[in-house]
């Protein structure tokens, strides 16, 4: 069921919902902040090597899940639904993660992870356009914490790292562009993916996070002929086991786990609640830059990462504070 389109009885049945949709949005987070941390650890693949190796093991890991049912799934799926699939594995898998992996090595795990950290401002923002969703002046405080956040980790990255009219700031740029076009992805994502999985028929939302991953494997295997053909020759066989078992840790942890808790949170919540849901990857991604460069955080993460938790929390009193959704609402299928 859903948060915004469900049957729910009581007030303490809304609050349980709301707390298991937050969990599992902190589950997915958690699982989703190592996909920063990937590129740095396999920095000889190219971005687009990474991408079509974790997306081909997410496929070929979603089609033997689906084995024994892909013929009735099949007959289920209309043509509207297999369209969605295909825009979401692009936007949400395939050419987002290319570019967050370029973003990575280009401008670094921080600056990657709090602009991507734009995300929650955009969906909510478009949320809050949708019938029966808490007003936008409610969510202003939420929405100012989430952009002074993101504003002192872009300080930090290129101002405080000595990067201004310096000979590393046309990388920096470059890789904040690609975390910008990231950005735009993750947005149509998360907006398309919590409309889809309200009008899922006779499908469940693991179905459709396995469906994602086979239309994302054969996006994967398009990739493979033009990621790896300049590859061969210029790494290790242990180099490409590296790079195998970082792709099977991707696509087991990040795309199966992650997308099944992602998928479970968005038939909880509201989509302006989904959006700072988002900032729990940002946190995580954070967290483990930090632990990957052994350091400590400065003053401007440390700034960054309150406004990030104060935002979440401002979100969620918003929504704390708005009636119990309407008892005679149509149920949505779990």
């Amino acid at each position: 069921m859903s948060l915004h389109s469900s049957t729910l009885a009581s007030p303490a049945a809304h609050e349980r919902a709301t707390l298991t949709g937050v969990a599992c949005g902190l589950g997915a987070g958690a699982v989703w902040g190592g996909v920063f941390l990937a590129p740095e650890l396999v920095r000889g693949f190219s971005p687009l090597s990474l991408t079509a190796g974790r997306f081909l093991c997410y496929g070929l890991l979603a089609t033997a899940l689906l084995a024994g049912r892909w013929r009735p799934l099949l007959a289920s799926v209309s043509g509207r639904q297999w369209r969605e699939l295909v825009w979401l594995a692009l936007t949400g898998n395939t050419l987002y993660y290319v570019l967050l992996s370029s973003a990575v090595q280009l401008g670094g795990i921080a600056m990657t992870s709090l602009v991507v950290g734009f995300v929650p401002v955009a969906v909510t923002v478009i949320g809050s356009q949708e019938r029966g969703a808490v007003p936008l002046r409610r969510l202003l405080p939420s929405l100012l914490l989430c952009v002074a956040g993101v504003v002192c980790i872009a300080w930090q990255s290129l101002g405080a790292a000595g990067l201004w009219g310096a000979p590393g700031l046309g990388r920096a740029v470059l890789g904040l562009c690609a975390a910008l076009g990231a950005l735009a992805c993750w947005t149509a994502y998360t907006v398309c993916n919590a409309r889809s999985l309200r009008r899922l028929g006779p499908l469940t939302a693991h179905d459709w996070n396995l469906l994602v991953g086979i239309v994302t494997g054969v996006q994967g295997v398009v990739l493979v002929p033009l990621a790896w053909a300049g590859e061969a020759a210029s790494h290790s066989p242990a180099a490409w086991g590296k790079l195998g078992a970082v792709c099977l840790a991707l696509s087991i942890l990040a795309s199966l786990l992650g997308n099944a808790l992602w998928h479970r949170m968005s038939r909880l919540l509201p989509l302006t609640l989904i959006g700072q849901m988002i900032l729990f990857e940002t946190v995580f991604a954070l967290l483990y830059g930090l632990l990957w460069e052994w350091r400590w955080p400065t003053w401007l993460e440390v700034a960054a990462l309150a406004c990030v938790a104060g935002s979440v929390l401002a979100c969620l009193s918003a929504h704390c504070q708005s009636p119990v959704p309407d008892p005679a609402a149509p149920a949505a299928r779990a």
